[in-house]
């Protein structure tokens, strides 16, 4: 496993398990099947609706709590001081433990301000070993960043081949603060695993076109936590540690970013009057 030191200090696994839409019935199992396949870093959310699976599992897997980085993110109708307050405690009674190691907002909505003081509040108390976002353009994360009195750790955005974040990256890295993606695969949309280019380089290397993107990505320094169900595609993208891409490979993978998302934005309004509609 590769780490990356945080600015605060705190070591991370530079690759993770993440739990976003998996069943809460079947994420016990899952979690369980990661750990056991070598993963030591799991991430979830409030908003996922499974945090309790990966309390069961983080509480039965038989390994200490130390060596286990997880990682939960407070949803945007918990935004603000109290609110946001009362639900990192229960988060913490979900996932069966007195601390997480990274806490991050979810969205940037709601009193996402009032929000990140109850996230120092619970990183002084020893509540959460790191903080940080996730879904912050640029704008807002220099915004929040500097006003703060504990620097963001981390933001957590759409990250992979089509979408490689360049100008987010550049503005964390004046920041002090460590990119993660989330959906590393683009979750197969154009055609992602069978595109080409991919799978030319990895076939190079004895490879398969996630593995290759996975190592695209953390030999840009960028912590990863692909999703799956299945322990034959966690043991594959785990086993991403054994080879290393060439200057000429990487350049060829980084011509493939589009710079647009594949998913969302928060630039249209009615992507962010969709969110506001939950909060109300």
């Amino acid at each position: 496993m590769e780490y990356v030191t945080l600015n605060n200090g705190v070591k991370m696994p530079m690759l993770g398990y993440g739990v976003y839409q998996v069943d809460p019935a079947e994420t016990e199992r899952c979690v369980l099947e990661a750990i056991e396949t070598g993963y030591r870093s799991i991430d979830t959310a409030q908003a996922y609706g499974n945090e309790e699976g990966v309390g069961r599992a983080a509480a039965r897997c038989g390994l200490p709590r130390e060596e286990l980085f997880l990682t939960t993110k407070v949803w945007i109708t918990n935004g603000g001081y109290e609110k946001a307050k009362a639900s990192i405690e229960d988060s913490l009674n979900k996932l069966q433990t007195n601390y997480v190691d990274l806490l991050l907002i979810h969205q940037p909505f709601n009193d996402y301000y009032g929000t990140y003081r109850a996230m120092e509040e619970a990183c002084r108390a020893g509540k959460a070993r790191a903080i940080g976002v996730s879904n912050f353009y640029p704008d807002r994360f220099i915004d929040l960043a500097s006003f703060c009195q504990i620097p963001p750790a981390v933001n957590q955005v759409e990250t992979h081949l089509f979408q490689q974040q360049k100008q987010a990256a550049a503005v964390l890295r004046k920041y002090g603060a460590q990119l993660e993606s989330w959906g590393p695969f683009a979750e197969g949309k154009l055609d992602f695993f069978r595109n080409p280019v991919l799978k030319e380089i990895g076939g190079a290397h004895g490879k398969t076109p996630a593995q290759t993107a996975l190592r695209f990505l953390i030999q840009q320094g960028v912590v990863v936590i692909p999703k799956t169900v299945k322990k034959e595609r966690m043991q594959e993208n785990f086993n991403v540690f054994d080879f290393t891409l060439t200057p000429e490979e990487m350049a060829r993978l980084e011509a493939l970013d589009t710079g647009k998302s594949l998913f969302f934005s928060h630039q249209d309004p009615e992507t962010v009057e969709w969110f506001m509609s939950i909060v109300r």
